[in-house]
């Protein structure tokens, strides 16, 4: 092997990132293969190749014989003597085999063998390091447009982002760089198929991590997140240290933190909400910013009511319902929200209170009242002639 073979081996370790005592593997693999297919046999043929200088020698272990029936595995007294000459008839006898005796047809088969060997181990070697980032993030450079998906290369692979991983309305451009999410990453026959979204709601996810140190260091838990991707997020913290505001961190100073990544998201409204194991405070604070009176939940039902004032209400349910869809997926409760007009008119207003009443929920309301059974009251939100 020359110096020339022995940089490409280098440069092939550098750019596809292939140990080189792998690469070396296939040379002797295919040095083999060579031998077999000119000499229809190799069980008796051994290659050596030095890591360092890249020079191999291939062995051909002959039986010394006095009348040679088969050339590839038998050598005749006199020529094993020409080597040395205390071979005797029985000994084995270690004969180079000059590289270029193969024939052509061998030496083209050996290249494929070579071949081969480096797509093998470059699909494995991206295959484990994009497996290693699923569920992660990772910045990418748009590539071209395929139908109604883009291709998006991630450094050492292209990666597929199809119509519905997609940000609604999102118009992305070749070379533009955009942060996306690994979806999944799948082995085939030719390069892994990587599936990565722009619309997946851990994105979000993990663009607070990267942006907040709170998070990243465990003081501050990411505990839900519900996402209309290009529109609106809605997300709750919380954190185990008293001197640590987690809404705040998230937000950062003047809000540096959440700009950056609403910056990411290319305008997408963020919602960042405290979170809490009661589901009626849960809920009131999932429905931000509107304003909430009364929460009834039903925590075997899942199901909750919801009492705001008059002028919240369209607030509350937000446009095309998107606030309380979104809270409801946050929570994981199915909310129905009236205005205090209407749920007196239907008398839940009062069958609430009622309730409350008969839980001694009524103890001192200087505060917002929490129960464990789920029902809340907000005096500051009552109308002025109930409060």
């Amino acid at each position: 092997m020359n110096n020339e073979l022995l940089k490409a081996l280098e440069l092939l370790e550098k750019e596809k990132d292939i140990s080189r005592d792998t690469l070396l593997e296939a040379i002797e693999n295919s040095l083999l293969t060579a031998y077999k297919n000119h000499f229809d046999k190799a069980d008796n043929v051994n290659v050596e190749l030095d890591v360092n200088t890249g020079e191999f020698h291939v062995w051909a272990a002959k039986t010394v014989v006095d009348e040679v029936e088969d050339d590839v595995t038998e050598i005749s007294l006199e020529d094993a003597q020409d080597i040395d000459g205390k071979y005797a008839v029985g000994d084995i006898v270690n004969v180079e085999i000059n590289s270029k005796e193969f024939s052509r047809i061998a030496a083209m088969n050996a290249k494929n063998v070579i071949t081969q060997k480096i797509r093998e181990e470059e699909r494995k070697t991206i295959y484990d390091l994009y497996s290693e980032k699923k569920d992660d993030i990772i910045t990418g450079i748009v590539q071209r447009q395929i139908g109604t998906s883009y291709s998006v290369n991630l450094g050492k692979a292209d990666a597929i982002l199809s119509e519905k991983e997609l940000v609604k309305g999102e118009n992305l451009k070749p070379t533009e760089r955009i942060k996306v999410y690994i979806v999944d990453v799948k082995s085939t026959n030719k390069t892994p198929k990587i599936l990565v979204s722009r619309s997946h709601p851990n994105l979000v996810k993990r663009l607070f991590e990267s942006e907040v140190t709170e998070i990243r260091e465990g003081i501050v838990e990411i505990k839900a997140i519900s996402r209309e991707a290009g529109s609106r997020t809605k997300i709750a913290v919380s954190t185990n240290d008293d001197a640590v505001d987690p809404v705040g961190a998230c937000v950062g100073m003047n809000g540096a933190r959440v700009n950056a990544i609403v910056e990411e998201l290319r305008g997408e409204k963020i919602d960042i909400i405290n979170w809490s194991e009661n589901p009626a405070q849960l809920i009131q604070n999932a429905l931000s910013p509107a304003k909430v009176i009364l929460v009834q939940a039903d925590s075997d039902e899942k199901t909750a009511k919801v009492v705001v004032p008059d002028y919240q209400l369209s607030l509350a349910i937000g446009r095309e319902g998107q606030n309380a869809r979104l809270a409801a997926r946050l929570t994981k409760f199915k909310i129905d929200i009236k205005s205090e007009t209407q749920a007196k008119e239907s008398g839940e207003f009062d069958e609430i209170f009622r309730q409350m009443e008969e839980q001694d929920a009524y103890d001192d309301y200087d505060d917002e009242e929490f129960e464990e059974d789920g029902i809340y009251e907000n005096p500051e939100g009552l109308n002025e002639e109930e409060s």
